[in-house]
């Protein structure tokens, strides 16, 4: 079924519109990016590599210092977008027609450095209140200093911190919330329209916005895959990240489009 397209209160002819989407299209796109990710099997192995890498460093920080691993997920949240962007650039040339290459995937960020730049400093600041409130939790709950890993992980079985458990969680779940409203489409639409920081921002959230219902079932399937993937040491990334990374452009290309071109006046 089409997605019909919303027009934007823009008054700008050129500004993005965005579409209501259905519940059956986010399984699309996970069909579409993993097709994607099957025709340029080196590139994507390439960057499963990168996202399997983060997920062993998140691994290493929690068994050294468990305090520190909200400010290392909400660090990898911020890298991980802009990996992702290597992969939007591999599925945008092969919808094109044009054959993917790792180093224009690499560098495709690079004729956008104002917006990118300004996307940026929006998420460090995020990252840095997400760092620094999951930091106040922790001194909250563990008025005896930081706690070890043995200690965390018993803190979350132990029925009576079970207040710790949901203050933490729902301060991760409300950044984690404002990070994917911002960025779901933000970054595809930087580089597909070269549209600035500002602009990118708003329209991802006005997709989310209109699509509360299939973008709540996105980012749940989103949350699913990668959970499972980290479960084998991280290695499941190695597929899962791609494929999650494509699937994201098509989101963004269901979800975004220019409006019609007015006809010229005589």
């Amino acid at each position: 079924m089409q997605a019909s397209p919303v027009s934007s209160h823009e008054a700008d002819p050129a500004a993005l519109q965005v579409r209501s989407l259905s519940f059956a299209q986010p399984w699309q796109w996970l069909v579409l990016g993993a097709r994607d990710a099957m025709r340029a099997p080196l590139i994507a192995l390439f960057y499963g590599l990168c996202f399997w890498a983060m997920a062993l460093l998140l691994g290493w920080v929690f068994r050294a210092s468990p305090e520190y691993v909200m400010s290392m997920a909400s660090g990898c949240l911020l890298l991980g977008p802009f990996l992702a962007m290597g992969l939007y650039e591999l599925s945008r040339r092969l919808e094109q027609g044009q054959r993917p290459q790792l180093g224009a995937s690499l560098l495709c960020w690079s004729r956008h450095l104002q917006s990118m730049g300004m996307l940026v400093m929006v998420l460090m600041v995020l990252e840095m209140l997400w760092g620094r409130a999951s930091m106040v939790v922790f001194a909250i709950s563990f008025d005896t200093g930081m706690p070890t890993t043995a200690s965390v992980l018993q803190t979350v079985v132990r029925r009576e911190n079970w207040e710790f458990l949901l203050i933490y969680t729902a301060v991760g779940g409300v950044f984690a919330a404002l990070v994917f409203g911002f960025t779901v489409v933000a970054l595809p639409t930087i580089l597909d329209r070269d549209a600035d920081a500002l602009t990118a921002c708003i329209t991802s959230m006005r997709v989310v916005g209109l699509n509360i219902g299939v973008m709540l079932l996105w980012a749940a399937i989103i949350t699913v895959l990668v959970a499972v993937s980290l479960m084998p040491y991280g290695a499941g990334l190695l597929i899962v990240g791609p494929v999650l990374g494509c699937a994201s452009w098509h989101a963004y290309r269901a979800s975004v489009e220019l409006p019609e071109a007015q006809p010229e006046a005589a």
